[in-house]
């Protein structure tokens, strides 16, 4: 049997400012218990001017709100706890000072070319985690294929393996979809797909 002393109560995780006598920075957020899952929702982004512009997770929204930047503007039924208050989960947030959105594609990443490619492998046509996709390059760097936008797809392991060092002509394969940078235009049309689960989010997306 564990003893917690006379108390009766488990020692409090030393890990933490308090358990040490060390105070808290001064206008440090407070500690909030996170439900996984619920801090990994899409939330979306609006510019001051209640245009949407991204979509970030709970996570960052929240912290986005505590800081002052953004504000939220629809919320869930669904509360997370700091150690002083109950925080609600939001769904739709918007920054307080406008911000300037140049017309450019995003940068090339793995996350990105996920993001556009909508975690769907592009050959198969299979909707996967992260983890079990890969990125393909449609002309092989070994025929001179380059790391682009317009060369890069995401791929399923088993696609990637049976591809080969080939194209997709000569594996046999034919791609969902040409694949094209991603604009500003890229991310309403996902905001979109995504938005078609939160009815919060329609009013925003001019449907």
């Amino acid at each position: 049997m564990k003893s917690f002393g006379q108390s009766g109560r488990p020692p409090r995780p030393n890990h933490l400012p308090e358990a040490r006598g060390e105070k808290r920075p001064a206008g440090s957020p407070p500690p909030v218990t996170r439900k996984p899952a619920i801090m990994q929702e899409p939330v979306l982004v609006l510019n001051a001017t209640f245009e949407p512009i991204n979509v970030t997770a709970v996570r960052r929204a929240m912290v986005l709100m505590i800081k002052g930047v953004a504000q939220a503007e629809e919320v869930n039924h669904t509360h997370v706890h700091s150690a002083s208050r109950a925080l609600p989960v939001p769904s739709v947030i918007r920054l307080l000072a406008y911000r300037h959105i140049p017309q450019q594609t995003r940068a090339l990443s793995r996350k990105n070319i996920l993001l556009r490619d909508r975690n769907t492998c592009q050959f198969c046509s299979r909707i996967l985690p992260a983890s079990e996709l890969t990125l393909d390059h449609v002309v092989p760097r070994s025929r001179g294929g380059r790391s682009s936008w317009e060369n890069l797809v995401a791929c399923c392991y088993q696609c990637n393996n049976s591809k080969g060092d080939r194209t997709p002509e000569e594996a046999g394969f034919a791609l969902a979809r040409r694949p094209r940078p991603f604009t500003l235009h890229t991310s309403r049309q996902l905001m979109r797909l995504i938005g078609n689960k939160d009815e919060k989010w329609r009013k925003y997306l001019f449907y």
